[in-house]
């Protein structure tokens, strides 16, 4: 299996625990087929009622994928990268439709692969330390592991707006708009897996029963950040409801109204100045489009996506490696995006990554979720 990740069962309960803490435990490829492994293995048995998912060390659950890996492997001319996003999104994929409760503890940094691994639980429980995102715009890609799905299920145009931008949020945030499901001190998990573990249980409902009565009888955090995402769904949803990026931009940049202005100017300098042009406007039309996919079929558009970013498809454009290049591993944060601008982004550079057959008969997740 892997060294990084830890499969037990305790008492009725499986547990998989992230045993990356020096890497924020980003997901490699082993990881990801040690978690399907133990998923795949404790579905059917009697014994174990629930799972819970955890991550080594203080500073996080799970930062996402192993992208230096992404890099390296389309410097060295490897194809089997999308092996990789193939077990990654599968994994996703059984997360979501598994067959008894999924408890993902999602402390500290939750981002990218991270979500992916959580997002699809039954109960998804945050605490004052937790630092939720979906950045990959930043270094080139796009919200994958089911990204598009679940920022296009958010309410009004949020998804866009977290979508494009990346920003990173907290405990309250992620609750208020649906993305976690109960927030409890950081000090009190240990306490929860106790629970779990020691308890006398009968059946699947009582084990997920007992975790959600766990986290609504704690004390809220000591310490805990309001959210700040509530004060400004009306103004994101009026930006970030327009037909496309330029139009955004252009209406972030007229913001007059006092208590939005100096937000609406963080908000086009972040997207002009440390996003990808390109995958900004890629991002948007993922978002939308998911609107009408099931995550099954979404995952399968994602994996037609991810093989264009990092030019798999036979055409010129790896974003996704230059991105990583820049912010990962040269650390020059100077990445040559392949448009110097989001106006210059054309709709045809847009729709080439989603022209694919997601039911084609060579495609690895056709029959995901069937």
């Amino acid at each position: 299996m892997t060294d990084f990740v830890r499969t037990e069962i305790r008492g009725r309960i499986g547990f998989i625990t992230l045993t990356r803490p020096k890497a924020l435990n980003a997901l490699s490829h082993e990881m990801i087929r040690a978690m399907a492994a133990a998923l795949a293995k404790w579905r059917d048995d009697p014994q174990v009622l629930g799972v819970v998912l955890q991550g080594e060390g203080e500073k996080g659950l799970c930062a996402g994928g192993d992208i230096r890996y992404f890099h390296e492997a389309i410097g060295a001319g490897r194809t089997d990268i999308m092996d990789f996003f193939t077990d990654e999104y599968a994994l996703n994929y059984t997360i979501a439709s598994y067959p008894k409760p999924y408890i993902a503890l999602m402390e500290g940094v939750v981002m990218g692969g991270g979500m992916g691994i959580s997002q699809g639980a039954a109960l998804r429980i945050v605490t004052e330390a937790t630092r939720m995102a979906m950045p990959e715009t930043a270094i080139g890609l796009f919200p994958d592991v089911g990204g598009g799905f679940f920022l296009a299920n958010l309410a009004g145009h949020l998804g866009e707006y977290l979508g494009t931008t990346g920003i990173v949020f907290g405990a309250v945030d992620a609750c208020e708009i649906g993305l976690a499901d109960a927030v409890v001190p950081r000090a009190s998990l240990p306490a929860l897996c106790e629970r779990l573990a020691n308890g006398d249980w009968q059946s699947s409902d009582a084990v997920l029963d007992a975790a959600r009565t766990f986290a609504r009888e704690r004390l809220p955090p000591a310490g805990l950040a309001p959210g700040k995402l509530a004060p400004l769904r009306d103004v994101i949803d009026t930006h970030f409801g327009l037909a496309d990026m330029p139009a955004i931009l252009n209406s972030l940049k007229r913001e007059a109204r006092c208590e939005y202005s100096g937000w609406a100017e963080e908000t086009e300098d972040l997207l002009r100045a440390t996003r990808s042009p390109l995958m900004v406007c890629v991002a948007l039309e993922q978002v939308r489009r998911a609107r009408k996919l099931s995550l099954a079929d979404e995952l399968r558009e994602e994996w037609l996506m991810m093989r264009s970013v990092f030019n798999l498809d036979g055409r010129t454009g790896a974003e996704g490696v230059e991105g990583i290049r820049a912010l990962v591993v040269d650390k020059d944060h100077a990445p040559r995006w392949q448009h110097p601008n989001i106006e210059a982004v054309k709709p045809a550079d847009v729709e080439r990554f989603f022209d694919g057959e997601r039911c084609g008969a060579d495609h690895p997740l056709r029959d995901l979720g069937r």
